[in-house]
Formats: structure tokens, C-alpha cells, sequence
């Protein structure tokens, strides 16, 4: 694990977006076709709008989420939405990106039908995630319905996960696939979340799904 500080949440925004322009490039260099997967979350917005203005051969990155509301694009809470409007604009235009809601199919159907689809992108080339101050990633939540066959070795890649009182499902890219990136940044604000990073790294997956990245991962933080 890498930890990079930073003065503050405009510095952090501004250098992650440099880092992983440089991870894509470098994969880009490597690849015809180069796979990224980002959260969705209002946090990482300033880091997809500079993103975005890089002049990157985009055509050929293939962007996917790390985890998705099932929900349609209509809805405020889609994920698929929000990367259409942070990043896949200016240059970033040019990106393919497969969202994961259907509407004419369940959740389950789903994931199965797009792991097969998609796997092929395995392993990833460079991975964004966020983290919570309960230490979840992606759509992996501690005691959350779905969490062990998510965090088996054997995962398919996309995996439905259910959270008590929620009333919306989730889908996520399982552990393997996650565990498996290149290049792996992991973008926290906060105190709570810098203490909730030194907790993870001495418990289980299962206790704390971040941890699942960890040892491969440069965390990002700054204080605000």
C-alpha cells in the first residue's frame, strides 16, 4: 500500500487525475484495448472533469463501473449517468462504456450475461475506487447479502449484492476482478476514512472489503 497525502481536496483531485492519465497511457502503450473501471459518487466528479480534458487515444479504453445502483439512467441514483456527465465528455467522449441496468432482465441474469461478456477486458488496467467510513468498496458492504460469493476466488466477475435497508439492489465487480488491476488508486477524504484505512489492514475481507486492494493499491487522501 502506497498512502499519498495531500494539502488539500483540490491538489488531490488534480494529481489523481494526472495519475491515472499516465496509468492509461502507459497501458495504452501496452494494449489495443485498455479497460478502466470508476466509481460512481458525487467525490470523484472534479477528478472525471479533469480526466476528461486530457487528450488520451480514448477510442480505445474501455470504461466500466465498479458498481452500479440497479436502477435506470433516469434515476438520480444511476451510477452509468453520472460518469456520462463527469466523464465521458471532451475527450473522454470518444470512450466505450457498457452500463449495467437492463430493464427487460433481473439483476442475477444480468451479471451473469455481462461477466460473460466482459470478462474478456479481465484483468483490469487501471482501477478507481472510493471508500467508506464503514471501509466498503464498490458495492462490497460488510454484512451485506451476497458479500461471500462476491469475495470468493472463483467470482464470476459481476455479482448482485443486496444491503440491509436499502431498498434499491446493488451490482458489483467482485473481489478477484478487483484484486486482479494493474494499477489500482483508491481516492479518500477525510480523518474518519484515514483511520478507517489503518483498521482494515488488520482485519479480513469480509470484516472490511477494502482491505481486498490494499496491498496493491496508492491511497489518495488529504484532510478536507
Amino acid at each position: 500500500m502506497n498512502m499519498i497525502e495531500y494539502p488539500n481536496r483540490d491538489a488531490l483531485m488534480a494529481d489523481v487525475a494526472i495519475a491515472l492519465a499516465a496509468d492509461l497511457r502507459a497501458a495504452l502503450e501496452q494494449n489495443e484495448t485498455v479497460s478502466f473501471a470508476v466509481p460512481g459518487g458525487t467525490t470523484p466528479g472534479p477528478v472525471f472533469d479533469a480526466l476528461s480534458a486530457i487528450d488520451l487515444d480514448w477510442t480505445r479504453v474501455h470504461v466500466l463501473l465498479s458498481d452500479e445502483r440497479w436502477v435506470p439512467e433516469s434515476n438520480p441514483q444511476s451510477n452509468a449517468a453520472l460518469i456520462r456527465k463527469r466523464l465521458l465528455t471532451g475527450h473522454a467522449a470518444a470512450a466505450q462504456f457498457t452500463p449495467y441496468f437492463k430493464s427487460d432482465t433481473d439483476s442475477r441474469s444480468a451479471a451473469d450475461a455481462l461477466s460473460a461478456e466482459l470478462s474478456g477486458l479481465a484483468p483490469l488496467d487501471v482501477l478507481l475506487l472510493g471508500m467508506g467510513a464503514d471501509m466498503h468498496t464498490a458495492s462490497l458492504f460488510p454484512g451485506s447479502d451476497g458479500l461471500p460469493d462476491a469475495l470468493s476466488e472463483d467470482a464470476q466477475m459481476l455479482l448482485p449484492i443486496s444491503i440491509d435497508g436499502q431498498d434499491v439492489q446493488r451490482f458489483t465487480l467482485t473481489a478477484p476482478y478487483l484484486r486482479s488491476a494493474k494499477a489500482t488508486h483508491v481516492l479518500i477524504t477525510g480523518d474518519d476514512k484515514r483511520q478507517a484505512i489503518a483498521v482494515a489492514q488488520n482485519l479480513s475481507p469480509a470484516e472490511a472489503p477494502i482491505q481486498t486492494v490494499l496491498s496493491n493499491a496508492s491511497i489518495h487522501w488529504s484532510a478536507t
